[in-house]
């Protein structure tokens, strides 16, 4: 027989067969709320109402994640760059937020005062080689995904640190645990969120501030439509572009699935008496966290190669 590893993770056990990585199985847990794709408790009594605010809500996972706690009963601030696209969202407040303006971020602190839960899930998104990347755009998501995180810390930890409670969760992805070709930058941005996020942990945790990690894997939400190109088509990485097209759905073994599923996820974090560090949301997420886990460097790659049929 060919030689294969199970590799234990988080829920999903994972074969390394041949190179290749498979499902074993995917045991649906009965205490789960939403399903196998997350992995928190029901709680068994509904939890008080809690003021959240959301960054980023104009679609996806921001828009699922707010809709889903209003639902739920919570008093819900959803923001966006532009408050228009808010209009059709049922959330207790409706404001305009541009993460990467300082004066916006300390106008909107201002404005809604003191907040149990942050949910940090603005983004933008743009791939392209590492040696021809236009500084301006890594520059641009930078700005957002990193230092736009680090705005709206600054202007609501303080408020939670001093009441002694409150909730930080942070919107990272499976590419803040392993990156992939031509989405170096994004990659970077959050591995950047993740450290972040650990060393926040260590500092805010003494006061009675949680923080928690959401890493989803490959979703479909209008960030993937809303890319800057960069362009790649005629520099000598057009091949391995042409490869890597469609890597997540040979990974997926099909389309991405909603954002809705993340969106729930977040809903059970914030919920949660006990939430997890680290939360991957998706089959794929829990598949490459768990392997990568087990997995070192180089094995790790030529499995992942394997999987994807990357000749490159």
């Amino acid at each position: 027989l060919p030689r294969c590893l199970l590799v234990p993770g988080p829920r999903v056990p994972v074969l390394v067969y041949s190179g290749r990585l498979r499902m074993l199985a995917r045991a649906p847990l009965p205490f789960l709320r939403s399903g196998p794709l997350t992995g928190l408790p029901t709680p068994v009594v509904s939890p008080p109402m809690a003021r959240i605010l959301i960054t980023g809500c104009s679609t996806g996972i921001g828009r699922g994640a707010a809709s889903e706690l209003a639902d739920r009963g919570h008093h819900v601030i959803a923001t966006a760059r532009d408050a228009a696209s808010l209009d059709s969202l049922d959330v207790a407040e409706r404001l305009a937020l541009d993460v990467v303006d300082d004066a916006s971020v300390a106008a909107v602190a201002a404005a809604v005062g003191e907040i149990d839960v942050l949910v940090n899930n603005a983004g933008v998104s743009a791939r392209g080689a590492i040696e021809s990347y236009p500084l301006d755009e890594a520059r641009r998501l930078f700005e957002t995904n990193v230092f736009g995180v680090l705005r709206t810390i600054g202007a609501f930890a303080p408020g939670m640190r001093e009441r002694g409670a409150g909730l930080i969760v942070n919107v990272s992805s499976v590419e803040g645990v392993v990156s992939s070709p031509l989405g170096g930058i994004y990659s970077a941005t959050k591995h950047a969120l993740e450290a972040i996020s650990d060393s926040l942990r260590l500092e805010i945790g003494h006061f009675g501030v949680r923080v928690v990690v959401v890493q989803p894997g490959y979703f479909a939400t209008a960030m993937r439509e809303k890319k800057t190109p960069v362009p790649i088509d005629g520099t000598p990485y057009e091949g391995l572009r042409r490869q890597w097209d469609g890597a997540d759905e040979r990974l997926l073994g099909g389309p991405r699935p909603g954002a809705d599923v993340v969106a729930r996820a977040i809903a059970d974090v914030v919920e949660a008496d006990d939430p997890p560090t680290r939360l991957p949301v998706g089959e794929d997420a829990l598949m490459v966290t768990a392997v990568r886990k087990q997995l070192d460097d180089d094995a790790f790659e030529a499995a992942m190669r394997e999987t994807l049929g990357l000749t490159w």
